[in-house]
Parts: structure tokens; C-alpha cells; sequence
């Protein structure tokens, strides 16, 4: 057990790690190659910016939308504010990062982290049960939609019990090496589901008002590849 464990914290983690970076930049990369070229290619090149601005502050913080769907807009912002502040901001997490880079930041309170811990669980599970009773976003949800949730609920519960050994019902070792190949394999996940959004949110509004911004020629050619080039407008 001692070697799987010191395989998943050494090479598999600097991997997965490295893979979880190259992949999100490439993403960002990628998505920034193309608002440049459609920047180029428009034919208005006006962009609103302050509007861009407003609709992308509104989708990061989604109080407005929240009212419409309240118990799984409640639940959704909780869930990312827990994913997103335990993973970072837990003393465990910083203190590895400072014995293995000499990096460190302040860390959050152990209760709040057992707490926010805990809330990830709850609500990963909350979603899915949400999703798959609501009719309108079963028919729209894909496997991934249940997974995804689900997955992430594991590094944060097997996490729990490593830091509460008294609650553990299973052998420690186990359940550490459960935490940190899960944890593993979700850095892995990010650049290749949906949870690249964590990086492609921010410019989401932006692409998708270049989109609306056709070239000059575009008409033409839409004409084209639907054979109608010769018919009158």
C-alpha cells in the first residue's frame, strides 16, 4: 500500500497536474486564437464591451438567474463555491504545496473546511437527484451531467475521513490512497469535460457575440454550400 500511495502523490500527481495545466491552457489558447481571427474577419467590428462585460459578471455571479430556478440555483452556486475553496485554500492542500514548491497563501479554518466539505457532498448529491426529477433538464442531460457530480463527491468524502479518523470505518491507508488517485483523476477530467468551463467561462459571452459578427462575404458563401448561389435573395 506504501508504494501505491507514494506512486499516486509523486509521478501520477506531478501527471495528472501537468496534463490538468496543459490541457486548460490549450482551451484558453485555442479560445483566444479564435476571437482573434473572428475579431479579424468581422464585418462590424463595433464589440460591446460594457454589455459583454455586464451578461459575463452576471453568469459568474448568477443571482439574477438563481430566482427562476431557486433550490438548484442555490444548490449549483454553493457546490462551486465549496469545490473551488477546499481544494485551494485547505491547510493540508497548502501545506503540500509549500514542502513540494516553497509556494504558500493563506489557508481557511479547519471548521469552515470540514464544513465546506461536507456542503460538497451534500450538494454533488442535491444536483444529480435535482436534475434527474426535474423534467426539463433530464431531457437535456447528458451522462456526464450525472457523473460529473458524483465523481467530484469522492476526493471531498474520502478527504473527510482521512482528516476524521474516528468517523473512518475503513482502513486508513485505503481511503488516502482513494483521496488522492480520485483527486488524480479529477485534474485529469478538467480539460476534458465540461469542467473546462472553469477557465472558458469568462470569455463564453465574448465568442459567442464575435459569432453574430459575420464577414462581409458570409452571405455568399452560406449561399454556396447550400447550393442557392444563383437564386434571388
Amino acid at each position: 500500500m506504501e508504494t501505491w500511495l507514494s506512486w499516486a502523490r509523486g509521478p501520477f500527481f506531478w501527471a495528472s497536474l501537468t496534463f490538468m495545466f496543459l490541457g486548460l491552457a490549450r482551451h484558453v489558447f485555442v479560445t483566444v486564437w479564435e476571437v482573434v481571427r473572428a475579431t479579424r474577419r468581422a464585418g462590424d467590428k463595433r464589440i460591446p464591451h460594457r454589455k459583454i462585460a455586464a451578461v459575463t459578471l452576471a453568469w459568474l455571479l448568477p443571482f439574477g438567474k438563481i430566482k427562476s430556478r431557486l433550490a438548484f440555483g442555490l444548490t449549483s452556486l454553493v457546490f462551486h463555491i465549496a469545490i473551488i475553496l477546499v481544494p485551494l485554500f485547505l491547510a493540508g492542500h497548502v501545506a503540500l504545496w509549500q514542502r513540494n514548491t516553497g509556494l504558500s497563501w493563506p489557508a481557511i479554518p479547519h471548521l469552515l473546511a470540514d464544513v465546506l466539505t461536507v456542503t460538497a457532498v451534500l450538494t454533488a448529491v442535491c444536483l444529480v437527484l435535482q436534475r434527474a426529477i426535474a423534467k426539463d433538464t433530464r431531457r437535456l442531460s447528458r451522462f456526464q451531467d450525472y457523473f460529473l457530480p458524483l465523481f467530484i463527491a469522492v476526493p471531498f468524502a474520502s478527504g473527510f475521513l482521512v482528516m476524521h479518523p474516528a468517523w473512518n470505518p475503513f482502513p486508513y491507508e485505503p481511503t488516502l490512497l482513494a483521496h488522492v488517485i480520485s483527486g488524480n483523476v479529477l485534474m485529469i477530467l478538467l480539460p476534458l469535460t465540461k469542467l473546462s468551463h472553469c477557465v472558458l467561462l469568462p470569455g463564453t459571452q465574448l465568442v459567442s457575440e464575435l459569432a453574430w459578427h459575420w464577414p462581409p462575404d458570409a452571405g455568399s458563401r452560406v449561399g454556396i454550400a447550400l447550393g442557392k448561389e444563383g437564386e434571388p435573395v
